[in-house]
């Protein structure tokens, strides 16, 4: 049965109280930014929101507590269908890392992927397989590359971005791809080969071989950059900064990869934020497709 989500009338200004159609969780729990939110998917993902200050779980009801500097009939909308969403493509309310392997699919800003989040670590390390061929060494890829619609695969410690071919629409594949990917890792199947997982390394570019700048970037990128990207399904890794026309070359992997906002993002927050860090060295950042 599909959630179906409506917000009530609250006294509080402060509060969102939302009420669903399914038991949300049996008892009342407060949850904040300093408790443990791995187990609570869904209210990890609200935490991501600037404004979100606390969430309370309760039987039928989701009461979510906001800072001060926005009003709730600014956003209250695109958070209820974000809840929503996230509930009815499967992310679970509360999950027990001791308990089953779990799976949900989640939207990333790049329309042709959709990136599969699981309750257990899958890697070690990041990888990229552009086609079957490549995928010798990952079990799971390879598996999934015999869908025909399937383009390219991108893994990254608990989940995995599906890349589809053009042509095809997500809406008809979600369901099975997250069964698939639920029923291959249940059954105890390998995921990738051990001695591949311990050797790949994405950022293979050593910091003891750049000159200091590039350090500064490739640790902005790493500590800054990177954490949001990958929320987003994907992967970015520094490759080059040219001193003289101030250019920064990255390497965009997984849902970052051909995605339509990528130049916007590019442009509007790497940029940005490397030309605020290091004033007058930056020019621009350029982006290669993985």
């Amino acid at each position: 049965m599909a959630y179906n989500l409506e917000i009530l009338k609250s006294e509080n200004k402060d509060q969102l109280v939302i009420s669903s159609n399914q038991m949300i969780f049996s008892k009342r729990i407060k949850l904040d930014e300093n408790s443990e939110l791995d187990n609570y998917p869904v209210v990890k993902q609200l935490f991501f929101l600037p404004f979100v200050k606390s969430v309370i779980l309760d039987k039928h009801l989701i009461i979510i507590e906001k800072l001060d500097f926005l009003e709730w009939s600014d956003v209250q909308e695109e958070v209820l269908e974000e809840i929503t969403k996230n509930l009815n493509n499967g992310m679970s309310i509360y999950t027990n890392s001791n308990l089953a392997i779990s799976i949900y699919a989640e939207r990333t800003p790049n329309p042709r992927v959709m990136k599969f989040v699981s309750n257990k670590r899958l890697v070690n390390n990041p990888h990229e397989f552009k086609a079957k061929v490549d995928a010798s060494n990952c079990p799971i890829a390879s598996a999934l590359f015999m869908h025909e619609f399937i383009s390219e695969i991108y893994i990254d410690f608990n989940f995995i971005s599906v890349s589809l071919k053009l042509g095809f629409d997500w809406e008809n594949h979600i369901m099975n791809i997250r069964e698939f990917i639920l029923s291959y890792i249940k059954d105890g199947n390998t995921i990738i080969n051990q001695g591949y997982d311990i050797e790949k390394k994405f950022d293979s570019i050593s910091l003891n071989e750049l000159d200091e700048t590039s350090k500064e970037i490739a640790k902005l990128i790493d500590e800054q950059i990177k954490p949001a990207v990958a929320q987003d399904g994907g992967n970015i890794v520094f490759q080059s900064f040219d001193k003289k026309s101030g250019e920064v070359k990255v390497l965009l992997q997984g849902a970052c990869s051909g995605c339509p906002s990528s130049t916007v993002t590019l442009k509007n927050g790497i940029e940005t934020m490397l030309k605020n860090h290091l004033p007058e060295k930056i020019n621009s950042v350029t982006a290669i497709n993985g």
